[in-house]
């Protein structure tokens, strides 16, 4: 099957590679020329047989907004683009909405699988009208991973329901992530435990918790014990946000999600204002000895 992609980043590149690995003729356009295949969308578009289909992997939000535009004016009636990148699903009808004015269809579709894919498969969950799905199943069954479909791609509904799907796996993803370094912290918190890499190696078969990220992080610590070459701060990329305030909408509790966000806003401070304030006022009710920062070293 012949396909244009637009955005040749860190997955980006290697869904090209896969997908032509898989017998599929895949044009990608990048803004470096170092990996592109064409040189502008109206190339890409020139490039591709009617009636085309185009994958977009670019960040999410005016990127993506740009880039899906952009697709409007060149694509034709009859087209189909999918939007794999990390957009917020509320964005995707008014996406559909536009391109589907001149004829072309839409899909979202959440992805994950990270540098891992091109080898392991990637995990898809699309959204969209039947019909357009299964146009582009052939595409879907290359980049799942190998074994039962339903092991590895599900549609999940109407347009948006793709994008809302991957929200809430990436905010099942910071809850994990952050179980797992936990427990981490408390194995090496204890003398008596001699590898904590150890147990978590010895954790990656027969246990409950055994899981991809464990494995990881088995890796990670072996790799570099104690993770004295990482900082602890971390980053959020919206997801997680997006899955706490979605949360509050649907009056779903979600306490170890959000409890994993704000655990990622808390690394990023030197010094909290919040336990200052908590020991300024212990020392204010009760007189509690407080440490002064000239104390601190």
């Amino acid at each position: 099957m012949q396909l244009g992609l637009i955005g040749l980043g860190k997955m980006g590149f290697n869904m090209r590679s896969r997908l032509r690995d898989g017998g599929h003729e895949v044009v990608g356009y990048d803004p470096r020329p170092e990996v592109s295949d064409v040189g502008s969308l109206e190339e890409l578009a020139s490039a591709l047989e009617s009636p085309r289909v185009v994958w977009v992997m670019v960040p999410s939000g005016t990127v993506t907004e740009q880039t899906i535009s952009s697709l409007a004016e060149v694509l034709s009636e009859g087209d189909l683009v999918i939007d794999g990148g990390n957009s917020r699903y509320t964005e995707d009808a008014p996406h559909a909405k536009m391109l589907g004015e001149k004829g072309i269809g839409f899909i979202d579709a959440g992805v994950s699988g990270g540098i891992w894919g091109l080898t392991e498969g990637y995990g898809l969950m699309v959204g969209g009208a039947d019909a357009d799905v299964e146009r582009a199943m052939p595409i879907f069954d290359t980049l799942r991973p190998p074994g039962p479909v339903e092991d590895g791609f599900v549609h999940v509904g109407p347009v948006g329901a793709g994008h809302f799907a991957k929200m809430v796996h990436n905010g099942v993803e910071y809850a994990l992530m952050t179980a797992y370094a936990e427990g981490y912290e408390m194995l090496a918190a204890e003398d008596l435990v001699k590898s904590p890499q150890a147990v978590y190696q010895a954790w990656s078969n027969g246990t409950v918790v055994r899981s991809w990220l464990q494995q990881l992080l088995a890796r990670a610590l072996k790799e570099d014990p104690g993770l004295a070459e990482i900082s602890g701060y971390t980053e959020d990329s919206g997801e997680g946000r997006w899955t706490v305030e979605e949360a509050i909408r649907l009056r779903v509790p979600v306490p170890s999600i959000a409890a994993a966000l704000f655990a990622r806003f808390l690394s990023r401070q030197d010094d909290s204002p919040t336990m200052k304030a908590v020991a300024a006022l212990r020392n204010q009710f009760g007189g509690h000895a407080v440490k002064r920062v000239s104390e601190s070293g």
